[in-house]
């Protein structure tokens, strides 16, 4: 899959929207958007930072991202969801923030909620991330 910089961006800063909602960072958290934000293109040290740094910068607005496809907000809510279970459940305000992503992507509630319980099953889901298999193509 293609994807722009402008999605590559916004599916890296709503990974860290999403961590913020618990008012903690885990290590899988850390490890988490290492993997995804190098396959999306960004350096591991960018990565780590921006995760570190997510909790005390009150100047990102904590607005849903809008992606330019149904597919690729469907990879990110799937990978949210993983990011959310890392730690072992679900914060009813990480649930709340995906849910919203969900509507403004003009997804169904209905495959949202399948998906939640897809996740919430699997416990090994942290290892199941949609964002393993993007191919990432750089804007000159």
């Amino acid at each position: 899959m293609e994807i722009s910089v402008i999605d590559a961006s916004n599916y890296f800063k709503g990974l860290l929207l999403l961590i913020r909602k618990d008012h903690r960072v885990t290590d899988a958290e850390v490890a988490l958007t290492a993997r995804v934000g190098k396959r999306l293109g960004f350096e591991k040290e960018f990565c780590e930072s921006a995760v570190q740094e997510i909790l005390k910068n009150k100047y990102i607005e904590d607005t849903p991202p809008l992606f330019s496809s149904r597919e690729l907000a469907m990879m990110f809510i799937k990978d949210g969801l993983a990011l959310a279970f890392a730690d072992g459940r679900i914060e009813y305000k990480e649930e709340k923030w995906l849910r919203a992503v969900t509507e403004k992507n003009l997804i169904s509630r209905h495959w949202f909620v399948e998906e939640l319980v897809k996740v919430s099953a699997r416990k090994d889901a942290f290892d199941h991330l949609e964002a393993d298999e993007l191919t990432v193509f750089h804007s000159p």
